[in-house]
């Protein structure tokens, strides 16, 4: 059943019967121009990460896995592949396409969805995103070696104000262990979990019906600063004085981005003592460590210890 949009007073919870429960974050898609230098560079951060995934469509990736969301490394490797976009269908290979011809860097959020084809159709209803769902599935290399078939639906939004960058729901359709493997998520940094994603814009405020719409959750607004969701799964937009405050160095730009995203660690002190031993630039903020978008294909991470959110 679709939902037909109806204006709501500020404050309002925008959730939707079906779907009452505000939505999680699944994973975020960091957009890099080679794959193979990019998977050595988060190892370095102390990630580890799956063998290389190959899509139908013309891309590859490697994930960071955690006990219920991931990081994707995503690359374009095979331009023939790759569909163009048309009337009512998101081209996920041709939108990381023309990322790639302007920088490096996050390029797409992922919420969790156990019926994207539902979303696709609430997504329209609600003038988010007039698109098909996408079904696609690929072969997942196993831990042991070996193979299993994984297939998912995708449902896609986007809102003109935010030109260059995409939302999507991801659904799961296998079962899950053949997907969530424990050898995949024991990263050396003790990084347990995603649990924000940071997103710049010069008037934040400007995107509240869209993020509210997509989370199902009530935006909370303050001058300069836009947050929607709980704790452990929340969505930032900050302005040029918050974000400066947040990410010292971090220079703002005319057009919405992706600019962060914060990682639950186990033991604080441990992570930055496997970042030093290994290299890594970061520098402390109070409690919070940060590493600059530089060190890691154009987002900054920040590293908070678990018991902090």
């Amino acid at each position: 059943m679709m939902v037909c949009a109806t204006a709501l007073a500020p404050g309002t919870v925008r959730r939707n019967p079906e779907n009452p429960m505000p939505r999680r974050l699944d994973h975020l898609v960091i957009c890099v121009h080679d794959l193979q230098q990019a998977a050595l560079d988060w190892q370095k951060l102390g990630f580890t990460l799956t063998p290389t995934g190959v899509h139908p469509f013309g891309t590859s990736n490697r994930l960071a896995q955690f006990s219920d969301n991931f990081l994707e490394l995503l690359a374009v490797t095979d331009d023939a592949l790759v569909p163009a976009a048309a009337p009512g269908r998101f081209s996920f290979a041709a939108h990381h396409r023309d990322f790639l011809g302007r920088s490096e860097g996050m390029s797409m959020l992922a919420l969790h969805s156990t019926d994207a084809h539902a979303d696709a159709a609430r997504f329209a209803a609600r003038r988010i995103g007039a698109y098909a769902p996408f079904d696609f599935g690929r072969d997942a290399v196993l831990p042991a070696g070996g193979t299993a078939r994984v297939e998912f639906s995708l449902a896609f939004a986007t809102d003109p104000a935010m030109p260059g960058i995409a939302f999507f729901t991801c659904e799961q359709r296998h079962p899950p262990e053949l997907f969530w493997k424990p050898d995949y998520q024991r990263h050396a940094h003790g990084a347990t979990r995603v649990i924000e994603v940071v997103m710049s814009a010069p008037e934040p405020a400007r995107h509240r019906e869209f993020l509210e719409h997509l989370m199902e959750d009530t935006a909370e607004l303050v001058p300069g600063r836009l947050t929607v969701g709980k704790s452990s799964d929340r969505v930032t937009v900050l302005g040029p004085a918050e974000l400066s405050r947040r990410l010292p160095g971090l220079a703002n730009e005319a057009s919405p981005r992706f600019c962060a995203t914060r990682l639950a660690v186990a033991d604080l002190d441990a992570t930055r003592r496997i970042l030093k031993a290994n290299g890594i630039n970061f520098e402390m903020l109070g409690s919070v460590l940060l590493v600059p978008p530089a060190g890691s294909h154009g987002l900054a991470l920040e590293f908070v210890a678990q018991e902090t959110f």
